[in-house]
C-alpha cells in the first residue's frame, strides 16, 4: 500500500503533545513527514524532557497511524527534545544549605501510604548507588526515620564548626539522619502550633552540620499544610516526589498534593509520582498478582497530570517487617524488592538529571550521573 502525506497529517491531528494543549500538528511539534510506498518517517520536536513525554509521544504516534491509516505501516518515528531558550524560572525561596546540592522533598496527600518508607529505601539505595545522602524527617507529629535506620536510642551530637555549635546528624548505612524524634520521648505526643514546628524544622535544617551531600531527602508530613510552607520558604527545593497508593481516596489527595507544589506562588518542580502498594503477590504463588487497592491508578494519575510516573512497589510484607527492624528493604541484596527500588531510584536521578538542566538550578553543581554511577560536578 501506498501511504499518503495527508493522511498521515490527519491521523497525527488527534494526538495532544503532552504538556500542550494543541494537537501535534497544529502545535508545530510535526517538522516534517515523508512516506515512500508503506513506509512513513516522522520527524517531531517536544519541549518536554522526561524519558516518559518522549516515549508516550513515539508510541502515540505508531498507535494512531497503524490504527487510522494503515495497520502494517513501517513507521520511524524522530522525537527532538528543544526545551524552552528561557524556561519558566523556578522561584527559588529562603538560603541554600552550603555542601547540599539537590534538595528532594517526598510527600504525599494523605497518611498511611508508605511515604516515610519509600523515603527511607530511597535514601539507602542511593547511598548503594555511591551518593552522599541525608534524611531530614519533617514529619514533626509523627517522626519515623529513627525506627526505619534502627537509630532510636541514638541522639546528635554536638561539634564545633567554624567557631559554632552545631548538630552532627546521626548516621545508619552511610546516611546521615535527623528527626524530631531524636528529642521526644517514643511515648510522647508533640503538641505543637505551626510557629513551634516551624522553628524546630529550621533548627534542624539550619543549626545542622549535614557536610557534603548529594541528595538531602525530606520527608513531609502527609497533606499540604503549614509544616509544608515553612520548609518551601525556607530551602531551595531541587523537586518533589508525590507517593500514593492506587486507590481513588490516596489519588484524590495526591492530586492536591501535585497542585501545591505547582501552584505559581510556590513553583517547585514535580519529579514525579510513585505507586505504592501497588499489588499483592502471594509468597506461595509468586507470578500472580492481586490489585487490592486498585490497578495502576498512581500510573494513570500521572499521566492525567502531565508528570512522569517513577514507578510501582508491591505490597510485600517484608517491607512493613524491614522498616520495623531498622533495616529497609532495599538492602535485601539479590532481591525482586532491591531490584524494584533500584530501578525506582534511577528514575528520580534521571529526572532530577533533566531538571536541572532545564530549570534554573538550585545551585550551581549538577548531578551528570545516570543510572547508579556517582560522578557530581560542578
Amino acid at each position: 500500500m501506498k501511504l499518503n502525506k495527508q493522511d498521515i497529517l490527519k491521523a497525527l491531528e488527534t494526538i495532544t503533545v503532552p504538556g500542550e494543549g494543541q494537537n501535534m500538528v497544529e502545535s508545530g511539534a510535526v517538522k516534517n513527514v515523508v512516506t515512500f510506498g508503506d513506509e512513513v518517517i516522522v520527524d517531531i520536536t517536544i519541549n518536554n524532557p522526561s524519558l516518559q513525554a518522549k516515549k508516550r509521544t513515539e508510541v502515540d504516534i505508531l498507535k494512531t497511524i497503524h490504527e487510522q491509516v494503515y495497520e502494517k505501516a513501517k513507521i520511524t518515528v524522530n522525537v527532538k527534545v528543544d526545551a524552552p531558550a528561557k524556561p519558566k524560572p523556578n522561584v527559588i525561596k529562603g538560603k541554600a544549605i552550603p555542601g547540599i546540592k539537590n534538595i528532594v522533598a517526598v510527600a504525599s496527600g494523605k497518611g498511611g501510604v508508605g511515604k516515610s518508607t519509600v523515603t527511607a529505601n530511597l535514601a539507602v539505595t542511593l547511598s548503594k548507588m555511591g551518593f552522599n545522602v541525608g534524611v531530614l524527617d519533617a514529619d514533626i507529629y509523627g517522626p519515623s526515620m529513627p525506627i526505619m535506620f534502627d537509630v532510636v536510642e541514638q541522639k546528635p551530637l554536638a561539634v564545633n564548626v567554624d567557631g559554632k555549635s552545631k548538630m552532627k546528624p546521626v548516621e545508619n548505612y552511610r546516611v546521615k539522619i535527623l528527626s524530631i524524634g531524636f528529642f521526644t520521648q517514643p511515648d510522647q505526643a508533640v503538641v505543637w502550633r505551626g510557629p513551634m514546628a516551624a522553628k524546630a524544622l529550621n533548627q534542624m535544617i539550619f543549626d545542622a552540620h549535614w557536610g557534603e551531600l548529594d541528595f538531602l531527602l525530606l520527608d513531609l508530613p502527609p497533606g499540604t499544610g503549614d509544616i509544608h510552607l515553612s520548609i518551601m520558604q525556607s530551602l531551595p527545593i531541587t523537586g518533589a516526589v508525590v507517593v500514593s497508593t492506587p486507590q481513588n481516596v490516596a489519588l484524590a489527595d495526591a492530586k492536591k498534593g501535585v497542585a501545591m507544589f505547582q501552584q505559581e506562588s510556590i513553583n517547585v518542580p514535580v519529579l514525579g509520582i510513585i505507586e505504592n502498594m501497588a499489588y499483592f503477590s502471594p509468597e506461595e504463588l509468586p507470578n500472580n498478582k492481586y490489585y487490592i487497592f486498585g490497578k495502576e491508578g498512581a500510573k494513570n494519575l500521572a499521566e492525567d497530570l502531565k508528570v512522569p510516573f517513577l514507578g510501582e512497589i508491591p505490597l510485600v510484607q517484608s517491607i512493613r517487617e524491614s522498616g520495623d527492624v531498622g533495616r529497609p528493604a532495599a538492602m535485601q541484596k539479590g532481591t525482586p524488592l532491591e531490584g524494584a527500588f533500584e530501578k525506582l531510584t534511577q528514575n528520580v536521578v534521571e529526572e532530577v538529571v533533566s531538571r536541572n538542566d532545564d530549570l534554573p538550578p538550585t545551585e550551581a553543581i549538577k548531578i551528570t550521573t545516570m543510572a547508579g554511577c556517582s560522578a557530581v560536578k560542578k
